[in-house]
Parts: structure tokens; sequence; C-alpha cells
């Protein structure tokens, strides 16, 4: 049986025949051929509906986009291994092992995150054309086998295609496809599960550590290598290969779990519009994508940098290994809330806004860390700087879907990871050559102090690009 939607101002007339149209004028013909194709498209279709009113998904039970936050959670996490607070816990057992000194120690890493760089814009693409769920299972296997690779060096060539391969393939392209999963799934509430989801990174930071301190303490970095890949592919492959669905539809649902035709504030950045989708070209003609992705790329850099060096960053003030764990666990728990809260706000207010208020902060909690002297300064430095990541981040991550669109969400993303990471890899050996020259990490920590307030003044130039064609949901009403 047929169902009809009335809408406010619409009602039922009685049926009148047609006059011939040599007696009604050219202009009250047109309007009344427009009538009626509204009134057609309004009666058939269930998506155009009224300003207040919510068509949910047929399928009954939970919204399967749940499933797919804990599978982003789960290969954010699977990362850690790739990533420079990962790498960072077996460097110095490395060194050793390898016999390098510390500057060849951090050329290897520098060299291997640059030309890991180079290649992750190629996941994105393959993840446009293939999906997403296929991208994911190729990353995990050539991640596992990366880890496994790792396990084996016994040279300065070695090491630096083992981490090229762990920065590529962990930090790079497994970040980068757990990080677009999401988008595809939620629109009205990304930002706060985008939120949930960076939670599995700031735990990875406080749990990772002591893990692989007790792993190298049991097993030695070899053989800690060789367990995560081992233990990534076993667990992640067939979790991700049985559970992993590309889109809503797939089961029966749609994104959010139902399709809302609603005014949203002009504060609000989380509505819809499927018929913008910016091309990776079109995407990188906008001023918005440069000063965000300097932004991104920024916080990479100078986190990096503090990460790699803050064992001797602590003891040139006076503070020692036990601290460091004190100031990540800080930051990490702050990150954690923060990641929330930033989620939440990005449903809510202006990514520009945000975004200059967590850069303002960073600045604040590296000169908070030039100065500590007690082990109180360090862990509030690393509280701020969890904070001003969580707000950052918090409104970057589901920035790229509302602004540029899901068709070419791949590329683009991948394009912001290539640049993230090979700026990043510039970070530590910025920090060892200013320590070289000046005898301490002062200037770099001046330097890192400052940049960041520059950029939060140019976040505030940060809106969504033009729109090419507004959408119409119903006459007078416009998804904004």
């Amino acid at each position: 049986m047929s169902r009809t939607i009335i809408l406010p101002g619409l009602s039922r007339r009685r049926k009148r025949p047609a006059p011939r149209p040599s007696d009604v004028p050219q202009g009250e013909a047109l309007a009344s051929a427009g009538e009626t194709v509204a009134s057609r498209a309004f009666a058939s279709s269930p998506s155009i509906i009224a300003d207040s009113e919510v068509l949910r998904s047929t399928t009954s039970g939970v919204f399967y986009g749940w499933v797919m936050l804990v599978l982003a959670i789960a290969g954010l996490v699977a990362s850690s291994p790739g990533q420079t607070f990962g790498v960072s816990i077996f460097s110095e057992a490395m060194r050793s092992d390898l016999g390098m000194g510390h500057g060849r120690m951090a050329a290897a890493y520098t060299l291997g995150t640059l030309l890991g760089a180079l290649p992750i814009a190629f996941f994105g693409r393959l993840m446009d054309r293939f999906g997403q769920r296929q991208a994911m299972l190729l990353v995990i296997s050539l991640f596992s086998a990366a880890c496994l690779v790792t396990s084996i060096v016994r040279d300065w060539a070695g090491l630096v295609l083992a981490f090229t391969l762990l920065r590529m393939l962990g930090a790079g392209a497994l970040s980068l496809v757990s990080g677009s999963m999401l988008a595809f799934w939620f629109d009205r509430r990304l930002g706060m599960v985008e939120g949930i989801r960076q939670t599995g990174m700031a735990v990875s930071m406080a749990v990772i550590p002591a893990a692989n301190v007790w792993l190298e303490a049991h097993w030695g970095w070899r053989g800690a290598y060789c367990f995560f890949g081992i233990a990534i592919w076993v667990v992640l492959f067939p979790a991700m290969a049985l559970l992993f669905r590309n889109h809503p539809e797939e089961v029966g649902q749609r994104i959010d779990g139902d399709f809302v035709a609603v005014r949203l504030p002009r504060t609000s950045e989380a509505c819809v519009n499927p018929e913008v989708d910016l091309t990776l070209g079109e995407t990188l003609r906008t001023v918005t994508f440069w000063i965000v992705a300097g932004g991104t790329a920024l916080f990479g850099l100078i986190h990096t940098a503090l990460f790699f060096c803050i064992v001797p960053i602590f003891q040139e003030r006076g503070l020692s290994a036990a601290d460091v764990t004190a100031m990540l666990v800080a930051l990490a728990v702050c990150l954690a809330v923060m990641q929330i809260i930033g989620g939440i706000l990005a449903d809510r207010m202006r990514a520009s806004l945000l975004l200059a208020t967590g850069a303002a902060i960073l600045s604040l909690g590296v000169a908070v860390l030039l100065m500590s002297t007690s082990i109180t300064m360090a862990m509030a430095s690393g509280g701020l700087m969890g904070i001003s990541q969580g707000i950052f981040f918090g409104a970057v991550q589901p920035l790229w879907a509302r602004y540029f669109g899901r068709r070419h969400l791949g590329a683009i993303r991948g394009m912001l990871m290539t640049i993230n990471v090979a700026v990043s890899s510039v970070g530590p050996l910025f920090a060892g050559v200013m320590r070289d020259a000046y005898g301490d990490f002062d200037v770099a920590l001046v330097t890192f102090a400052l940049v960041p307030l520059p950029l939060a003044c140019l976040c505030l130039l940060v809106k969504p690009p033009r729109r090419r064609t507004p959408t119409m949901v119903a006459p007078g009403v416009l998804l904004s």
C-alpha cells in the first residue's frame, strides 16, 4: 500500500480536468508544471521530508557504525609499533646492538621517515578505488611483514629500510585507513566518534611504552618486533576480514543510522551535502587545505622532535627518566579527555576557533617545558600539550569529510598524511642539530614555542570551500 507524505502548506485538492495547453498562458503553464513535479517528488520520495521529521533506518538493532568505531580504534592502536612513541623505547637498544652513534641513528630514522612518506598517498587512492576493506587487509598484511623485517636487520641500510616500512605502513597507511573509516558511517556525530577513536592513540601513548619496556627486558627489541608482526596479523586480520564493511548500505542502514533533513545551526558544520565532493586537485587549490595541513604537520614535527629527544631534554633540566613517564601519562590523560570534548565541540562550533585555540595552547605547553625545573612543571607541560592536541585534532578529524566530501577522501587524506609524515621527519634532525650547535635544546624549544603563534592566527581564516551547487531538500529549505 502506498503512503503519501503531506507537508505543511500542501493539502489535497479535488481532481480537476487538465486545461488544454491553448487555454493556459505560457508563464502559468511553466509554474503548473513545476508544481506538479514537486508534488510528485514529495509524494513518491520518502527522503524528502519536512524540516522537523526524521526517517529512521528500516533496519532494527544496533547501528553498525559503532562496530566500525571499535575496528577503527583497533587499527589505530595496532599502528603503535610504527609510531615515534613506540619506536623510541627501542632506539637505544637498537643503536647499541648495531654499533651506531646517536647521529647515525637519528639520520636513519629521519631518512626512513622521509622515504616512507612518499608512497602514502598511493594507499589513499587505493582506498578510493578498491574500497576501505581491501585497503585495510592489504595494509595489515604489509605492516605485519614490516615488523618481521625490522626484527632481522643487521646494519645501517637495513635499519633505514625497516624505519621506512614502519613509518610508511604504520604511522602512515594504517593510520590513514583507520582514520578514514568513520566518515562513511557518521556525520552529525562525526566529531564525537572521531574523538572517541583518538582516545585509542592516547591510551596507546600511556600503555605501549610500558609494554615495550617489558618486551625489551624479556625478549629484546628483535623479539618484540617479531611478536608485533605475528600478533597484529593473527588478531587484527581476521577481525577486519569478518566485520569490516565499507558503507552502511551494505548492512541495510544509512549514515548516522537515519536520514535527517533539518536545518542545522549556522554555528555548526555537521551537515551532509552529497552533491559536493571535491577532487584532490580542487582541494589542493583551497587555502583551507594548506592552513589545516600545515597545522597538522607542525604538530607532528614538534611532537616527533620532543618525544624522540625527551630523555636528554629532561636530563638537561635535572629530571629523570621516571619523570618522563609521569609527563607522558599526564599528556595521555589530558589528550584522552580532550579528544572527546574537542570532537563534541567540533559538532557544535566552527572549526576555525578550535584550531586557533589548539595551536595557541601548544605554544604555551612547549614554553612551560622550556622552563621546567620540577616534575610538577613537566607534568603541566604534558597536560597542556595533551589539551592542545585534543582540541586541534578534535576539529581536524571531521573537517575533511565535511569540507571536501567523501568520494575522494582517501586521496585527500593520503596527501595530507604524506605531508605530515614527511614534515615530522625534520623535527628530530632540527632538534639534534640545534643541540650540537648550541650545547642544549633551548634554541629548539624556543623555536617550537614561537612557531604555533602565527599558525593560530592563520587558523582563524579556515572556512568551508564554496559549494558548487546547493542541495534542495524542500521548497525554501536548504542544507546549510
